[in-house]
């Protein structure tokens, strides 16, 4: 299928303010170990954040911007500090860059040695 712009007028350029969302979000299943609730903090702390991924809002901001209450805002931040999509020190987010996660080792039909599979796994993580 070839692409083409469906409205030229609408070209999305990357704006003053730095913003962006990773590919990766979505391809290496992040979105599905977040719920909603935590996809849209992270949507707005991508939003918000400075080209360093650096915000600093206030609990009472958050919790008005997004539509949730202070107890969801302390799970879902505590989900993406899990998933390692943030890191959060009172009063400082940073969003962070997402890290590979492991690929499986691909299937050849034949046997492998141990040896052979720890050092492709060794290669892969370096």
């Amino acid at each position: 299928m070839q692409k083409h712009l469906l409205d030229p007028t609408r070209l999305r350029r990357i704006p003053r303010q730095f913003s962006w969302i990773d590919q990766r979000l979505v391809r290496e299943g992040y979105m599905e170990r977040c719920d909603t609730t935590a996809l849209a903090l992270y949507l707005f702390l991508v939003t918000v954040g400075d080209a360093q991924g650096l915000s600093f809002y206030a609990d009472a901001s958050i919790v008005t911007r997004v539509g949730i209450d202070q107890s969801s805002l302390s799970k879902v931040r505590q989900t993406l500090i899990r998933e390692q999509l943030i890191a959060y020190q009172k009063p400082l987010y940073q969003v962070l860059a997402l890290d590979p996660r492991s690929t499986p080792m691909p299937r050849t039909g034949a046997p492998q040695s141990i040896g052979a599979l720890l050092r492709r796994a060794l290669e892969q993580n370096t």
